[in-house]
């Protein structure tokens, strides 16, 4: 017979995580950490700044996409999510040119999942917003295990459908053209 344990979340983020500046964005900016995130939410990331100047304000992590000149912002709340943090994400985002905005909550409100999703549905293409869940889990007694849940995403189809139909007439055969292709 093969004894198994349970799999339990740990609830509060901040027994492992004393604070979001001090402990949680230096442990996420480390490589094998940014890594975790970067292969959930399907890019490649390199952290270039933590706590980046944004005028009078800092933005947790400043990081580009690696091969890309696409820049990306990273605001951290180990809370659920607020409207303080989504005005936050707003003006970093638009501080630093950002062409993609995550943010890391503990829990997403029905609300900020909506707002986030509105706004990957109301910008081009060439912006992506992404809401991160993180979750921690332990086996037993074992050392605590992290894991980042999307919880919203950038719609590309919507923003491929949006692009398509401001397209005229001759670029719309062309981009149906090569998409057949």
């Amino acid at each position: 017979m093969v004894n198994l344990s349970r799999l339990e979340e740990i609830k509060d983020l901040r027994t492992v995580w004393l604070h979001e500046a001090l402990d949680f964005t230096p442990w996420l900016s480390q490589d094998d950490n940014i890594a975790l995130l970067a292969d959930a939410v399907g890019l490649d990331i390199t952290v270039d700044e933590t706590e980046s100047s944004v005028g009078d304000f800092n933005v947790d992590i400043f990081a580009s996409e690696t091969g890309t000149d696409r820049k990306i912002i990273i605001e951290n709340q180990l809370e659920d999510t607020n409207h303080d943090h989504l005005g936050k994400l707003i003006t970093y985002a638009s501080g630093k040119s950002a062409d993609v905005i995550i943010w890391v909550v503990k829990h997403a409100r029905e609300e900020h999942k909506a707002a986030i999703e509105w706004l990957n549905n109301h910008t081009d293409e060439k912006i992506g917003f992404f809401l991160c869940e993180i979750k921690l889990y332990r086996i037993g007694t074992s050392e605590p295990a992290v894991k980042f849940e999307v919880i919203e995403k950038p719609n590309d189809w919507t923003k491929e459908v949006k692009k398509s139909e401001s397209a005229n007439e001759t670029q719309q055969q062309r981009y149906d053209y090569w998409v057949a292709f």
